[in-house]
């Protein structure tokens, strides 16, 4: 299964503080941990344990179950971003992919989940998502 987003974001922020700490990067350019403050790395976090734990526990076929997990992970999102805002292009690129690998790697085949709802593949977040 593809890096969780959240895991990336962490290391970029623990990264730019190391060297910041090293005098190798200017405080002032130090961004990433603006972008991805910790409580809302946790709080996506949070979300994406609920949704890996929903899935891993449903029928692939089971299609009416698979999308109300998608439903709640992509809810949960939303929250996060309202709290604090740091759902961007890219960080919704990331997410969206990851609700997908989620599902793939539970043997869903997510084309399908998402063609019987009239769907594309790529838009299996967008009837709820806010980000």
């Amino acid at each position: 299964m593809m890096e969780r987003p959240t895991r990336r974001w962490q290391g970029k922020v623990a990264a730019q503080a190391a060297a910041v700490a090293a005098g190798d990067l200017d405080p002032a350019e130090a961004y990433a941990a603006e972008l991805w403050p910790a409580d809302f790395t946790a709080a996506v976090d949070a979300a994406l344990d609920a949704y890996e734990q929903d899935v891993a526990g449903l029928d692939p076929a089971a299609d009416e179950a698979l999308w109300a997990a998608v439903e709640r992970v992509v809810l949960g999102l939303n929250a996060a971003d309202e709290r604090h805002g740091a759902i961007e292009t890219g960080e919704r690129e990331e997410l969206a992919e990851y609700v997908d690998a989620v599902l793939t790697a539970a043997g869903v085949d997510v084309a399908a989940l998402a063609a019987r709802r009239g769907l594309d593949r790529a838009e299996l977040t967008d009837s709820w998502r806010a980000w």
